[in-house]
């Protein structure tokens, strides 16, 4: 197994870089962008964030024993005597971008890529679990999926790993294509298309614009695409890619279908084309989750899984944390959906919360959902629509957004209340009964709306 290194041509190699004491330098084996992770043979790349400032640990960086440190080249006059080798460049965030490109064109494993409005930390959880079965697979930790966080995604993988999964995630037009160029995937999945970031992309024409650009790169790449034929955006592009499809349609290459539920809202699959036929219970809520689990199942079938270990692979599948994530108590089933949310996840909660059958009730409990541009006053009130469709019994509301949804919902029969504060809403949910309930909290990251799944538990474990 031959281990992969930055050599000193790959810092040559920078644009714009000017290398100093190049003669110290010996070959690194870990890129970082937090002094705290250095290691023997590391490069530090100082990146100057909203909250910090990597050039202030640069002299820390090198104390270290890192093999070298990239800069900007307007701090270079803050290291005047530097003990160890100092890259300057024009720009720290290109160059990680660079690095990365030039360490991925080092990697043997096959490289695949996600994106998609919605699923696609669930999507690459679940992939991993499952072709962990047979290979070493390294994969994005987290939603580490942006213009830094692809790029530390790739120089993690190293040469014993066979397979690079890589979540792309964007908020503003190019970011995907930046990122995919430097992936360059030999595979690549969305999952979706939907109302995701429309303040910067403007309508789901630019999602899907955006989105694209994936699968745009892997065919440079002569690679191969999974088209999700269940969106309609996504069907018309079978004919551009070189694919496999799959759906809930007849038409599809691998077919889903399903063929029932548990009381705990669980979906009862089968997934099939002309050589494998997979029934099985998923470990997931929602129909939007066996579209995810389908999604992973084609891509490992791809790459050789056989049916016995794509079926030993799903019992070891958990939700991801804070993504529809059940939490069990006496006569309650919390759901901590809190990580994000868009209008495509919002229904798809509803949904899922509709096929429990175990307790009767069926609360929500939501806050506000960001970027979406001047659509955002609509996006709020179509919500009404999908609540009552899946009988949600009582929906409690925070944040100025959803004083758009509260009013909708007064029109129609279903128990609605909107708090001026979160504290208000912290006080209502402390003395209100929730027994024989199903209870979802959800909401945008910066809601915190975990907060208040954090506050039910306290007092159900009371």
């Amino acid at each position: 197994m031959k281990q992969i290194k930055i050599t000193l041509k790959d810092l040559f190699n920078l644009p714009t870089a000017s290398i100093y004491n190049p003669d110290g330098y010996k070959s690194a084996v870990h890129v970082t962008i937090d002094s705290r992770n250095i290691k023997p043979n590391s490069i530090f790349i100082a990146i100057k964030g909203e909250k910090f400032n990597g050039h202030d640990f640069v002299k820390e960086a090198l104390a270290k024993g890192a093999n070298a440190v990239i800069i900007d080249e307007r701090e270079l006059k803050k290291f005047a005597r530097p003990d160890g080798t100092i890259v300057t460049v024009e720009n720290t965030v290109q160059a990680l971008g660079d690095l990365a490109y030039a360490w991925r064109k080092k990697l043997s494993a096959k490289v695949i890529g996600i994106t998609g409005s919605n699923g696609k930390t669930t999507t690459k959880e679940i992939l991993s679990v499952l072709l962990a079965e047979r290979y070493k697979v390294q994969a994005t930790v987290r939603n580490n999926n942006n213009h830094i966080g692809v790029p530390l995604t790739i120089l993690s993988c190293n040469g014993r790993h066979q397979i690079l999964i890589a979540e792309t995630g964007t908020n503003h037009f190019g970011e995907i294509a930046y990122t995919s160029k430097i992936l360059q995937p030999d595979f690549a999945l969305i999952t979706n298309i939907g109302a995701s970031h429309l303040e910067y992309l403007k309508n789901l024409q630019g999602v899907k614009k955006e989105k694209i650009s994936l699968f745009d790169e892997t065919e440079k790449n002569k690679g191969l695409v999974f088209i999700n034929v269940d969106d309609p955006r996504l069907q018309t592009l079978t004919s551009k890619y070189k694919n496999i499809s799959f759906g809930f349609t007849k038409e599809a290459d691998i077919q889903t279908s399903i063929k029932g539920y548990t009381g705990e809202g669980k979906t009862i699959l089968r997934i099939q084309n002309k050589k494998t036929t997979l029934e099985f219970t998923s470990p997931l809520l929602g129909e939007h989750n066996a579209k995810n689990i389908t999604a992973a199942i084609i891509i490992a079938l791809k790459m050789g899984l056989t049916k016995k270990e794509i079926l030993s692979g799903i019992t070891k599948i958990k939700p991801v944390k804070q993504r529809l994530e059940t939490k069990i108590y006496k006569n309650v089933l919390l759901i901590d959906d809190t990580y994000n949310a868009n209008p495509q996840s919002m229904k798809a909660a509803f949904e899922a919360i509709k096929m429990i059958s175990l307790y009767p009730k069926k609360i929500a409990i939501l806050g506000d959902m960001f970027e979406l541009g001047a659509e955002s006053k609509k996006e709020h009130e179509l919500l009404a629509a999908s609540i009552k469709k899946n009988k949600i019994d009582e929906v409690y509301l925070v944040g100025k957004r959803m004083k758009h949804l509260a009013i909708k919902l007064r029109e129609g029969k279903i128990i609605c209340k909107h708090f001026a504060t979160r504290e208000k809403l912290g006080i209502f949910l402390a003395n209100y009964s929730i027994q024989n309930s199903v209870v979802l909290v959800k909401g945008s990251r910066g809601m915190k709306m975990e907060e208040f799944v954090n506050q039910t538990e306290k007092r159900l474990q009371n």
